[in-house]
């Protein structure tokens, strides 16, 4: 499928059915559990994803606008190279900070049911063991990097006020003159 094809995709079938609660930290690596949904073939299973991944600054500081992608595996899932990728995000207007974006599966198996059944069934088990880390994210099995990278991107944006709030509470302006 095309860079472009996939994207495109991505950002019309990728669901956040479940957002992590928890804001990401402000000033220190972030892990992101998820759990990939996406019909599988034939169609009365779902294809299960679950990794994390780990937002974290990079140990030299980049320029502005650099992210390092690691274990998205966007060579061999769509045939770009990391370079290109940056290009064509950059072309599109999407900004990524200067963070290493390190994702890494942990299991990925077939759950024995349609795709309905299995959003229900993890929705509740993530309610159960009353989980606030863990992302339930629905999609395309073909555009799965994407569509991780939209729920890590959501899960930024979400904590954007937040991350503001901190910075002003840990970095306060000067306090100006006193009036008694």
């Amino acid at each position: 499928m095309d860079l472009r094809e996939a994207w495109k995709k991505a950002l019309a079938t990728t669901e956040i059915v479940r957002p992590r609660v928890r804001p990401l930290l402000t000033h220190e690596a972030t892990r992101l559990p998820y759990i990939f949904l996406a019909e599988a073939t034939p169609s009365d299973r779902t294809l299960v994803r679950q990794g994390e991944v780990w937002v974290e600054r990079p140990s030299i500081v980049l320029p502005e606008g650099l992210p390092q992608f690691d274990g998205f595996d966007f060579e061999k899932a769509m045939g770009v190279n990391e370079d290109f990728l940056k290009t064509f995000f950059l072309v599109r207007g999407v900004r990524f900070p200067s963070v290493k974006f390190n994702n890494k599966d942990s299991k990925q198996e077939f759950y024995e049911g349609r795709l309905s059944t299995a959003l229900d069934h993890y929705r509740v088990q993530l309610q159960r063991g009353e989980d606030v880390h863990t992302g339930l994210i629905r999609g395309r099995d073909d555009c799965w990097p994407f569509a991780v990278l939209i729920f890590v991107c959501s899960q930024a944006a979400r904590s954007a006020e937040n991350d503001l709030r901190r910075l002003a509470e840990d970095f306060p302006g000067p306090s100006g003159p006193s009036l008694s």
